[in-house]
């Protein structure tokens, strides 16, 4: 049986995305180490980006989606640690360079209560079956189905506030626990050219009286 090695491992864990941020985890910085034990047991020790995160069993069951996907692999044990804490700086060049690390993160000044943000580009399924999100630049984002779904969410005509509503009834957690997830999904889906952010039109005719 031919060894499994941890760049095979790292390589198939590219194509895992972040749940909050279209970036893989590794270039995010969040696995801490790959472990290919005897008879190709693999190991992994990774992080989330906060403890609260509620989609950490969407990344779990990807992490381990994905290291499968590696020829000979027998098993995969995965364990979340918490030191040392994720930072940004952790993050690879590349990943960085993907959310244009260093520039204002937040998408303010808007208002959440009467924007709606609209979904840009299209959904493209890759030949090993994974799929891509492309921008009208043709850049491809690699994707889960959480964020798709959040994705299809953003028809133009939901306020944010209704967005944050329907996320947190579809995976099963209160409004308070993903809002802040939310406004960050928002921002990433937008520097990435996926998602525009529409303020309702307001008509100007003036009636004389």
């Amino acid at each position: 049986m031919t060894t499994v090695t941890s760049e095979q491992v790292l390589d198939s864990l590219k194509q895992c995305m972040d749940p909050e941020i279209p970036i893989n985890i590794v270039d995010m910085g969040l696995i801490y180490g790959v472990d290919v034990r005897e008879n190709n047991k693999i190991d992994i020790k990774m992080t989330m980006t906060t403890r609260g995160c509620p989609l950490h069993d969407t990344l779990v069951n990807d992490v381990k989606r994905y290291v499968n996907k590696v020829p000979g692999v027998t098993d995969v044990n995965i364990e979340i640690v918490w030191e040392p804490p994720w930072t940004p700086e952790r993050m690879s060049e590349a990943g960085k360079k993907l959310i244009n690390y260093g520039k204002q993160q937040t998408i303010a000044p808007i208002n959440y209560e009467t924007v709606m943000p609209q979904g840009m580009g299209s959904l493209v399924k890759q030949e090993d079956g994974s799929l891509v999100l492309m921008n009208e630049n043709q850049q491809g984002f690699m994707v889960n189905d959480a964020i798709i779904d959040f994705w299809r969410l953003c028809n133009g005509q939901r306020k944010i506030t209704d967005l944050v509503e329907m996320f947190a009834q579809k995976i099963g957690l209160q409004r308070g626990q993903v809002e802040k997830e939310v406004l960050q999904l928002i921002q990433q889906l937008r520097d990435g050219g996926l998602v525009s952010i529409q303020e309702p039109e307001v008509s100007n005719v003036q009636f004389k009286k």
